[in-house]
């Protein structure tokens, strides 16, 4: 399935602020990190053995095939591709199930989508996960809010690779110098630095290390479209 393309405003060129935002989706617009905690802990369970919490925490922003590589590897497994593929179906089955029973928003996310609608900013959706749990989820996010949703088996290289922002910024029809990508790991945050965009990075599960491009917030709550804009010109190559 190919990302998804919705109607968009058309972006004109400012001074003063980013001609669209790129958001990433778990951990940053919604608290799921916690039920990949959940489903990632079941399934080392079901394979007998218990995640660490230093590989858990290097887990964060990637994609589910990593995901499975690095559980396996903590756990002293030497899965042969058949089990690799029986792990992710079970993973994705199980993650369906949970994100079923209800996916909480971080804070001020919701308000600060709802702003940069009122205001005419086009967004775009650029996440790891997968589409067929991606799209469980857009009925929370609101799908009408994005331009376009460009998941991350619908790329060559999902994050940290630059595919997912460079794909979406495409989208749009926005240099990716010219996108404000919100972010909450150091797996994103690498991949918009790889493509070229300024980066507002709200960390939820892990630290993010400073970096050029970023800039840093604690939370989304109370935020303007002003400082949205002060963020991306704050991140801009001088």
């Amino acid at each position: 399935m190919s990302e998804t393309t919705l109607a968009r405003p058309v972006p004109t060129a400012s001074a003063v602020g980013p001609d669209a935002v790129l958001w990433d989706m778990d951990g940053t617009l919604l608290d799921s990190e916690k039920i990949w905690d959940v489903a990632l802990d079941d399934l080392a369970a079901e394979l007998g053995g218990v995640l660490s919490a230093p590989t858990r925490a290097a887990m964060v922003g990637s994609n589910m095939a990593v995901s499975i590589g690095l559980l396996f590897e903590d756990l002293g497994l030497r899965p042969d591709d058949d089990e690799r593929l029986r792990a992710g179906r079970w993973l994705r089955d199980h993650m369906a199930q949970l994100f079923a029973e209800g996916l909480p928003w971080r804070p001020g996310a919701r308000e600060t989508l709802d702003v940069l609608g009122a205001a005419g900013v086009p967004m775009a959706l650029v996440t790891n996960t997968e589409r067929h749990l991606t799209e469980r989820a857009l009925p929370t996010l609101g799908a009408q809010r994005f331009a376009a949703v460009v998941c991350g088996d619908e790329v060559p290289s999902g994050k940290p690779a630059p595919d997912p922002y460079l794909r979406a910024a495409g989208l749009l029809g926005v240099a990716p110098a010219r996108c404000l990508v919100v972010e909450d790991s150091p797996t994103g945050a690498a991949a918009a630095r790889a493509a070229g965009c300024p980066t507002l990075v709200v960390p939820c599960a892990v630290p993010v290390p400073g970096a050029p491009g970023r800039v840093h917030r604690e939370s989304l709550e109370g935020i303007t479209v002003a400082e949205l804009s002060e963020a991306w010109r704050s991140a801009s190559p001088r």
